[in-house]
């Protein structure tokens, strides 16, 4: 189909349902208008768009019979599935929060946010079943199911009658990691979810979809980047294949097999894509548009994409806190030759308004550098019971802090320079330096830790600690690896420790992580990979 043609057939269907900002409102509808059409089609199983309705519907009854109701919060731990998404559909249909939490954190890193998001029950994926008993010590829930206790409840219950959600009412709550320990939980809006959609009418090709297509969701459901995939799908009402997990076989078999045009990658995982024995066989003709976030691309590996996959390449630039994205490079934009706009984030979506403000609160002119700040219907609610943290984040008309320095050039692109926070991006998983250096007090050897993110070919980013031994002690790299990983998630691990005598520090005594970094991103254009 050819891309005006695709452009009018999308621009139709989002004009079909402009009005529609609730997951209720879209499941109704899509479920009236294609009935037999895939909505879901994971791992599990399959469901249609009237299936679909009938499911959330009963699940809601489910969630009624265990005295859930409207603003209450339920959990999710486990992989990508079609119960996930079921689930997540149906609370969001009838107004409960959904709280999924990676599956890949510690046990107790998962237990405190089901306590701290106050889950009235949590619902466990397939293998997850050994969690039962810990969440049930650790967070004061009513129900904690397993993945076939919730399947028997929902089979046997009956379509609820219930009030449906507004367009402001939460129906997400996301936890990302936090600065000083523990994560937040941004808390998301239908309004939120949805908003943006009507303003894309008439836009560019790769900010619409058209009827034909099938979106892949491959990034783990904890993150916006997975979840947000299956609320495009249903947005536009087309099939949403879910993969467990990112694996290149299933990729291929999805694109081949299940008629996948489009999918959301980080540049880690596209280019295990690449690295596959199989890649060059996979016919991958039905792909319109593969769309990478986390970090730029590199140009030798946008080379071998293009070679590869001969597809519309876009960048996206978003956060938890403004559901996703909200800057994006477009195809155009992206050179195998290279060009100045690929060094940058791209433009904001329709809708969208980015300013750059400096430390005195001023807004900044053009290529001035200063903090990036946005804002949309597409901004959070909140931060989930932290009142200060939210003012910090969220001015009173609006504007977020995205906590990234960053300039527009004079034709409104936005240039990340650095992070204001310190974050670190490693394959697509954000990791907080105060958290593993939390993880790291404690060892016996170690006086003074300080984490930093070091470039790194394979996932971007890497976690370095960086350690000052106690009086007559050694440090034994290995040794400070091991005791982190008995506490944090694996990704958040340190790859490599430097054994250093003392910490650069300024007057304040506040560690200097930017002069740690530098030696180590030496000759690259910014400390962002």
């Amino acid at each position: 189909m050819k891309q005006g043609t695709i452009a009018r057939a999308a621009t139709d269907t989002v004009a079909r349902t402009a009005h529609l900002f609730t997951f209720d409102g879209f499941i109704r509808f899509w479920a009236a208008d294609r009935p037999q059409r895939i909505a879901l089609d994971g791992p599990d199983t399959t469901l249609d768009f009237a299936q679909l309705e009938e499911t959330t519907a009963r699940i809601a009854g489910v969630l009624a019979d265990l005295g859930i109701g409207k603003g209450d919060r339920i959990a999710w731990i486990g992989k990508n599935c079609t119960l996930y998404f079921s689930l997540f559909f149906a609370a969001a249909r009838a107004g409960v929060v959904m709280v999924p939490i990676g599956w890949r954190l510690a046990t107790a890193e998962a237990t405190w946010i089901a306590g701290n998001a106050e889950a009235r029950a949590v619902f466990l994926g397939d293998g997850f079943d050994h969690l039962v008993e810990h969440l049930k010590a650790a967070a004061d829930t009513r129900a904690c199911l397993t993945a076939s206790e919730a399947r028997a409840r929902i089979a046997a219950a009956r379509p609820a009658v219930f009030a449906p959600a507004g367009p402001h009412d939460p129906v997400l709550q996301l936890y990302t990691s936090g600065t000083t320990g523990n994560p937040k939980g941004a808390v998301l809006s239908n309004m939120n979810l949805f908003g943006l959609r009507k303003q894309h009418e008439g836009q560019e090709p790769h900010q619409a979809f058209d009827d034909d297509e099938a979106i892949l969701v491959t990034m783990p459901c904890a993150h916006i980047g997975g979840t947000g995939l299956g609320v495009n799908a249903l947005a536009a009402g087309l099939p949403a294949v879910i993969l467990a997990e990112f694996d290149p076989r299933e990729v291929f078999d999805a694109v081949e097999q299940k008629g996948v045009t489009r999918f959301f990658i980080v540049p880690a995982a596209l280019q295990m894509l690449l690295r596959h024995p199989d890649c060059a066989r996979v016919d991958f003709s039905r792909i319109r548009y593969i769309v990478y976030g986390a970090s730029p691309i590199p140009l030798e590996l946008l080379r071998e994409c293009i070679a590869m996959f001969d597809a519309g390449f876009v960048q996206a630039y978003g956060m938890t806190e403004t559901a996703g994205t909200f800057c994006t490079l477009p195809p155009e934009d992206h050179s195998p030759e290279g060009n100045a706009r690929m060094r940058s984030a791209g433009r904001p979506l329709p809708g969208v308004e980015v300013r750059i403000v400096g430390e005195d609160g001023r807004v900044l002119d053009a290529g001035e550098v200063g903090e990036i700040q946005t804002r949309s219907t597409n901004n959070m609610i909140c931060y989930w019971k932290l009142p200060q943290a939210t003012r910090a984040t969220l001015t009173d008309d609006g504007w977020l802090a995205t906590g990234d320095a960053g300039s527009l050039d004079a034709d409104g692109y936005v240039h990340i320079q650095d992070r204001i926070k310190d974050m670190i991006i490693s394959g697509g998983e954000n990791v907080y330096p105060a958290q593993v250096e939390s993880a790291i007090y404690g060892h016996p050897d170690v006086a003074e830790v300080a984490v930093i993110g070091v470039p790194d070919e394979k996932w971007g980013e890497a976690v370095k600690a960086v350690c000052v031994p106690r009086p007559g002690h050694s440090i034994e790299p290995a040794s400070v690896i091991a005791w982190t990983r008995e506490r944090l998630a694996g990704f958040k691990v340190p790859k490599s420790v430097d054994v250093i005598e003392t910490l650069p520090r300024n007057a304040s005594g506040k560690i200097l992580r930017r002069a740690l970094r530098a030696p180590y991103w030496e000759g690259m254009e910014r400390q962002v990979h």
